[in-house]
């Protein structure tokens, strides 16, 4: 199964390893991936801004950037949605739209992609400790994503999952809402750190790498016993002891 790799910007800047490890990752579950390094940005952020004509143009280049006779993979769901949903405000009625269409219809965030399209769950991933999944508002409600980490994280040998409180409230990220509201941003990832403080978690897990700058940030400022780590960094520990 060929599948091509989309990079969000977060992931390219701040956590290029995160990167490789999706590529280890789709390979280990039999994918040959390839990587096209002309892409740049989905658009996201001029389009949560309200600039929808550069978004749009931004857009234009991530659909000649990627093929639409392959699986696109993602390690976010947040730039997945925007691409499978946002799109259609900018393209729809366009000369792009048939094309963008089926760049749609073949993007996925990794979970989703290898439960529901691979069919594969267990990578010989180890990673003692325990661990609470916080749920990126993109992938649960845009992605409609839920159990999927949630079942390839009880597959990692030595983690404990538990479940925490509010586990589907924001993060306090939302783009430049962290921005423009630093100071209702920052409560409310104090919040979530907290939530998964009480649990006696050594981890905080998600899909989305904005969702573990935010919390990371915070836990950092303060100097908090707990560590964020993105999913795919979690399925690609500990393969050296198998």
């Amino acid at each position: 199964m060929k599948v091509e790799l989309f990079v969000p910007c977060f992931i390219d800047q701040l956590y290029p390893e995160t990167a490789f490890n999706t590529i280890r990752l789709l390979e280990k579950a039999g994918c040959e991936v390839t990587y096209n390094a002309e892409q740049t940005c989905c658009g996201q952020p001029a389009y949560n801004a309200g600039f929808w004509d550069e978004a749009t143009i931004v857009g234009q280049k991530f659909l000649n950037d990627f093929s639409a006779d392959h699986y696109i993979v993602s390690p976010s769901a947040s730039c997945t949605g925007m691409v499978k949903h946002s799109y259609n405000d900018l393209f729809t009625g366009s000369i792009e739209q048939s094309h963008c269409r089926s760049i749609q219809k073949n993007i996925f965030e990794i979970s989703d992609f290898l439960v529901n399209v691979v069919k594969k769950d267990y990578f010989g991933a180890e990673l003692e400790g325990i661990a609470v999944y916080h749920d990126a508002c993109s992938a649960l409600r845009e992605c409609k994503i839920k159990e999927e980490p949630r079942h390839l994280l009880s597959k990692v040998l030595g983690l404990e999952m538990v479940e925490v409180k509010d586990s589907e409230v924001c993060c306090g990220f939302g783009g430049t809402f962290s921005v423009k509201f630093e100071g209702i941003s920052s409560a409310m990832a104090e919040q979530k750190v907290r939530n998964a403080l009480d649990m006696r978690a050594d981890y905080i897990i998600s899909t989305d790498a904005s969702c573990l700058l935010q919390l990371q940030a915070y836990i950092d400022q303060y100097k908090l016993p707990i560590k964020t780590i993105h999913l795919v960094d979690v399925l690609t520990t500990g393969w050296g002891n198998i």
